[in-house]
C-alpha cells in the first residue's frame, strides 16, 4: 500500500514523500514538493538514499542518509535533508495508522 504526507518547512517550501513499506523497510520512495534542487539529478538520489532504509528510522536516521546521498555539490533551496525527513516519517505513520 502506497502512503503520502507532506510537510512545510517552517520558512521554507512543501515536501511531499509517497512511499510503500515492504518488509519493514521503505519501498517506492517518492520526494516531491514545491522546491528547488541542483543538480536536478538531486532528487533521484535522495529517493535512493531513502529506499530500503528500515521504516521505523527515526528523522535523524533519515536526515542523515539523506545527506549522505546527495551528489557533491548539490544545492536544496527552500527544504533541508531534515524537512524530507519529517516528510517521509509522517508518510510512514500516515500509513501506519490506515
Amino acid at each position: 500500500m502506497r502512503t503520502h504526507a507532506e510537510y512545510k518547512m517552517p520558512g521554507g517550501k512543501l515536501v511531499v514523500a509517497d512511499l510503500a513499506v515492504r518488509a519493514g523497510r521503505l519501498d517506492a520512495v517518492a520526494i516531491s514538493g514545491d522546491f528547488f534542487l541542483e543538480p536536478e539529478a538531486a532528487l533521484e538520489a535522495i529517493n535512493a538514499a531513502l529506499t530500503g532504509l528500515p521504516a521505523d528510522a527515526d528523522v535523524a536516521v533519515l536526515a542523515a542518509a539523506v545527506q549522505r546521498g546527495l551528489p557533491d555539490g548539490a544545492m536544496l533551496y527552500g527544504i533541508s535533508a531534515e524537512a524530507v525527513a519529517v516528510a517521509v516519517r509522517r508518510a510512514v505513520e500516515a500509513g501506519a495508522s490506515a
